[in-house]
């Protein structure tokens, strides 16, 4: 047969699989990315941690000792492939007799590996996640600071209701990145038996022997999402600057 004889045959025999693979994938990704920027807030904050002098001797060892353990992760995964990371996370629970197959019903996508995936690619996103965060919150300027100070908010509230929400806004484009990069780099679970659109490929090139025409279908769904994902984080931002959509003005662009 030839390629595109291939093509069309894994997509009528195997179109299930690879529906399922790129449920997976989205799951993935959305999660991971979402639960990781919700971390990654915590660690950024763990980072900037400053002990005063004014503290008690105990509340800035603490300090010392969060900043330190939160530069350590951030180090540590940012240092290492997911890859590597996802397979020391399965035979760590393995030597402790943690077995994810036993975690939920083995049911197409969502399984135990399902969740195991989940747990790795969030813990790894939220390394990155804390680097964006952490930038963008080195990057609003003092004087809102100090403005909101003056008008009587506290330390946390200026954090959490000025200065944070500043920062995530400035970050977008970045956070939409990393989103791309999950939906991508998520092909990598698969070596811990996550069912991915990858795995999906892998089996069905297996069973039919048209591995060239397996990959050729995934690589086309990679790229469609991720040119709907540029697409989506475009429209993002020009939402966010006030200006047209489709011939609509947002309520801060007709103010």
């Amino acid at each position: 047969m030839n390629l595109g004889e291939d093509i069309g045959r894994l997509l009528s025999g195997y179109w299930r699989q690879f529906l399922l693979g790129l449920t997976g994938t989205l799951v993935l990704s959305v999660v991971g990315t979402f639960v990781g920027l919700l971390l990654g807030i915590f660690l950024a904050l763990g980072k900037r941690l400053k002990p005063k002098p004014t503290d008690p001797w105990i509340v800035r060892g603490l300090k010392y000792v969060v900043k330190g353990l939160c530069i350590g992760y951030s180090a540590l995964i940012r240092g290492t492939p997911m890859m590597v990371q996802a397979l020391i996370f399965k035979y760590g629970c393995m030597a402790m007799g943690l077995n994810w197959n036993n975690i939920l019903p083995q049911i197409d996508v969502f399984n135990g590996w399902m969740i195991a995936g989940l747990i790795v690619i969030t813990l790894n996103t939220t390394a990155y996640m804390g680097e964006v965060v952490l930038s963008g919150l080195n990057g609003v300027d003092k004087g809102q600071e100090e403005g909101a100070r003056s008008l009587g908010l506290s330390a946390n509230q200026t954090l959490w209701s000025v200065i944070l929400p500043q920062a995530l806004r400035n970050a977008i484009p970045t956070i939409g990145n990393e989103w791309i990069v999950n939906i991508k780099d998520s092909s990598v679970l698969n070596v811990i038996g996550v069912a991915e659109l990858y795995f999906a490929a892998y089996n069905a090139a297996n069973e039919s022997y048209a591995f060239m025409a397996a990959y050729i279908i995934i690589a086309f769904i990679y790229l469609i999402l991720t040119l709907l994902s540029n697409l989506v984080l475009k429209l993002v931002g020009i939402k966010l600057e006030g200006k047209q959509i489709f011939g609509f003005r947002s309520r801060r662009a007709r103010a």
